[in-house]
C-alpha cells in the first residue's frame, strides 16, 4: 500500500470508476439510492450515498453490484462534461437534497456547475452526475477495480449531519497493480495495529474510561519507557535539560500564544471549586517559553534546550477518533531550543543528528525523504516575523541539508505561520510514508511573550525560538511502529527479550533461576511454566513476537547450556548461560533488528 501521489491519468481512471458505481447503483437498486458525493483518492475512490427507509445496501451486494459495473465498463462510454447555470442544475436534481446542497453553495460564489455525462448526452438512459472532474475520456480505460468494503459516513464529515452509507474500492491501470495492491491491503489488515495490539497485550481502551483515552499494560508501557529513554540519551549527548510541567494552564497563556484561537473547538475546559478556569494543555511550547521567562536571561545562557515527554489534550470529533492514530489523551516528545539568529544553524543540526540516531535504531533511517518547507513568496501576509529572519532562517536549513547530504526538497508553501521547517518523512513496510520528524524554527511566539536577553553589549534581544519533535506522539508512533514491525521489534525495544521454556515441570526451578539470572542482567525475560509440550510453547514465543527462547531440558542442565532459538523459527544451537547474555546485550547495545 502505497501513499505516494497518484499520477493524474490513475486518478482520472479512479474518479470515472466511482462515476460507474454509481450508475451500476442506479440501474440495480432504481428509487431506492440518494447520490451523495464521491471523489477519487490516493487509494482508490469511494461513493458516499443515503437509502430510502426500506433499503439497505451490504458487502454481500458487492458481486452483482461489480458486475453491473463491468458491464457498463465493456460498453466503453464516453465521459461528457457540460457547464450549466446553477438554475438549470437545479432543475436537474430538484429531488436530491445533497446535490441541491452544493449548488446553491456554487451559486452564492457565482460559479458555474459542471455535469458530466456518462453516454451520449442525447440518450435518455445516460448517466449523469455533478462533478468537477477531471475523468477518463471512456469507460473502457478502466481495466481493473474491485470494491473493498462499506462504512458509514457523515455527510460532509460532519457528525451533526445524517449518517449516509460509503462504498470504497479502487481502480488501476492493469490487474497486475491491481493484484499487489489488494495483497498489500490484506498484509496490512494483518499488521493493523489494533490488531496486533490486543494479540500483544499492549494497549486498552476502556468505555467507563473514555473514548479517545488508551490505557497501556505493562509490556505497552515498556515500549514507550524505552523509546522515552532512547530520545533521552541520544539527545543529552547534545546538551538539552529535560523540564517538566502541569497538564492545564490559564487559557490567557493560549491566547497569547495563538493556540486559543488555532484549537478554539478542541479545547477541554477544568473549572475549580474557585470558580477558577483552566485549560488542559494542548500543546506545551507556551508553558515552556514560561521557563524561559521566570528570570533574567544572558547570551551566555544559550542556548537553553528544554526537553520533556508529556501529555497533551485535545477534544477530537468522536467519528475520527480510532486506534491510537487519533486519540483525545496523547503524550508528546516535545522540545524547545532559545537561542541567538547566530546558533540557529548549529541548534538546527543537532536535532538532525539526533533524528539520524534515533531512527537508525528502527532501522528506519535508509528509507527517509526530507522536505524544507518554506514561505509562499506570493502570500508573505500569511507568515508572522521580519523578512531579514526569514530570509536568513530559510539560507540556514538549506545550508543545514547541504552539510548533512538530506538531499531535501524544496516545498513553497509548507512553513509553519512562524518560521520555515524540516520535515522528514519515512516510508514504512507497507509503502506508506509517514511525516514523524520535525524541526521547526520560531521567530513569532518569542515575541508574543515578550521574552529577551541581553546580548554582549548589554542590550535588551529577543531569542529566536526552535521547535522540535522526534517521533512525535507516542501513540501515533507505535501504532505505525507496529504496522511497519508487524509487532516482531527489534530486540532492544521488545517487552520481552527473551522466554525459558523448560521441557516439563521437573525443571521449573532451574527455569527460573536462568530467568532471574537474565533480569538481574537488566534482560527482560519471562518464563513460560504452563503445561503445553514443548512445540506449544514455542508457537505461542513465535506468537508474542519474542525475539529469543532459550530451551531447558535434562541435556542442557547436565552439560550447563541452554538451547537458543531466535525469533522467525531459527536455531542457533546450544551455548552458555553467559555467551547468550552477552549476545543479546550486544544486540540491544546495537539495536539488532531481524
Amino acid at each position: 500500500m502505497n501513499n505516494s501521489e497518484p499520477n493524474q491519468e490513475l486518478l482520472k481512471i479512479r474518479h470515472t470508476a466511482e462515476h460507474v458505481l454509481m450508475q451500476a447503483m442506479d440501474q440495480l437498486f432504481p428509487g431506492k439510492i440518494i447520490k451523495a458525493m464521491g471523489p477519487a483518492t490516493d487509494q482508490g475512490f469511494y461513493f458516499d450515498f443515503d437509502t430510502t427507509e426500506d433499503f439497505q445496501v451490504s458487502e454481500s451486494d458487492f458481486e452483482k453490484i461489480e458486475k453491473k459495473m463491468q458491464a457498463i465498463i465493456d460498453s466503453n462510454l464516453p465521459l461528457v462534461k457540460q457547464e450549466v447555470s446553477p438554475k438549470k442544475a437545479a432543475e436537474i436534481f430538484k429531488d436530491n437534497p445533497y446535490k441541491l446542497e452544493w449548488i446553491k453553495e456554487a451559486e452564492g460564489r457565482g460559479e458555474p456547475i459542471s455535469i458530466y455525462y456518462t453516454g451520449d448526452p442525447k440518450d435518455k438512459d445516460s448517466f449523469l452526475d455533478i462533478c468537477a472532474g477531471p475523468h477518463a475520456d471512456s469507460t473502457k480505460e478502466i481495466r481493473a477495480f474491485k470494491l473493498l468494503s462499506i462504512a458509514g459516513a457523515y455527510w460532509r464529515g460532519d457528525e451533526k449531519n445524517k449518517m449516509l452509507t460509503r462504498i470504497y474500492g479502487t481502480a488501476f491501470t492493469n490487474r497486475k497493480e491491481l493484484k499487489i495492491h489488494l495483497n498489500n491491503l490484506e498484509e496490512a489488515k494483518k499488521r493493523d495495529h489494533r490488531k496486533l495490539g490486543k494479540e500483544l497485550d499492549l494497549f486498552t481502551f476502556s468505555d467507563l474510561v473514555g473514548k479517545g483515552l488508551p490505557l497501556y499494560t505493562a509490556k505497552g508501557t515498556t515500549i514507550k519507557n524505552e523509546l522515552y529513554r532512547s530520545l533521552l540519551d541520544i539527545s543529552k549527548k547534545h546538551g538539552v535539560q529535560e523540564v517538566s510541567i502541569p497538564h492545564m494552564a490559564k487559557l490567557e497563556l493560549y491566547k497569547i500564544s495563538g493556540h486559543a484561537d488555532k484549537f478554539e473547538d478542541e479545547l477541554f475546559t477544568v473549572v475549580s471549586h474557585y470558580k477558577e478556569k483552566f485549560i488542559l494543555k494542548p500543546v506545551n511550547c507556551p508553558h515552556h517559553t514560561q521557563i524561559y521567562a521566570s528570570r533574567p536571561r544572558s547570551y551566555k545562557e544559550l542556548p537553553l534546550r528544554y526537553i520533556e515527554s508529556t501529555m497533551q489534550h485535545r477534544d477530537e470529533k468522536p467519528g475520527q477518533i480510532g486506534g491510537l492514530t487519533r486519540t483525545r489523551s496523547f503524550s508528546v516528545d516535545d522540545g524547545h531550543t532559545f537561542c541567538t539568529v547566530d546558533q540557529i544553524k548549529q541548534e538546527a543540526t543537532n536535532t538532525c543528528q539526533i533524528i539520524e540516531e534515533f531512527y537508525k535504531g528502527l532501522g528506519l533511517w535508509d528509507k527517509r525523504q526530507v522536505t524544507l518547507s518554506v514561505r509562499d513568496p506570493k502570500t508573505p501576509e500569511k507568515y508572522i516575523g521580519e523578512p531579514k529572519d526569514w530570509n536568513k532562517a530559510e539560507a540556514m536549513i538549506q545550508d543545514i541539508s547541504d552539510d548533512l547530504k538530506l538531499n531535501a526538497k524544496l516545498v513553497e508553501g509548507e512553513a509553519a505561520i512562524y518560521g520555515p521547517k524540516i520535515d522528514y518523512m519515512f516510508t514504512d513496510a507497507l509503502g506508506n510514508q509517514r511525516q514523524l520528524a520535525t524541526v521547526q524554527v520560531d521567530f513569532a511566539m518569542p515575541k508574543r511573550f515578550k521574552l529577551s536577553f541581553v546580548n554582549s553589549q548589554g542590550q535588551e534581544e529577543t531569542p529566536v525560538m526552535l521547535h522540535r519533535a522526534i517521533l512525535g506522539s507516542y501513540e501515533r508512533f507505535l501504532a505505525i511502529l507496529l504496522e511497519h514491525f508487524a509487532g516482531a521489534f527489534p530486540v532492544w525495544l521488545s517487552p520481552v527479550q527473551a522466554t525459558v521454556l523448560p521441557i516439563s515441570e521437573k525443571f521449573l526451578d532451574q527455569a527460573e533461576k536462568i530467568k532471574q539470572e537474565l533480569a538481574d542482567q537488566g534482560i527482560r525475560a519471562e518464563l513460560d511454566d504452563s503445561n503445553e509440550s514443548l512445540g506449544k510453547k514455542i508457537r505461542n514465543a513465535e506468537s508474542q513476537k519474542t525475539p529469543y527462547m532459550l530451551i531447558l531440558g535434562q541435556k542442557e542442565i547436565d552439560q550447563n547450556l541452554v538451547s537458543v532459538r531466535q525469533r522467525g523459527q531459527k536455531d542457533l544451537g546450544q551455548m552458555k548461560l553467559a555467551s547468550f547474555s552477552a549476545k543479546i546485550q550486544t544486540d540491544i547495545d546495537n539495536k539488532l533488528i531481524f
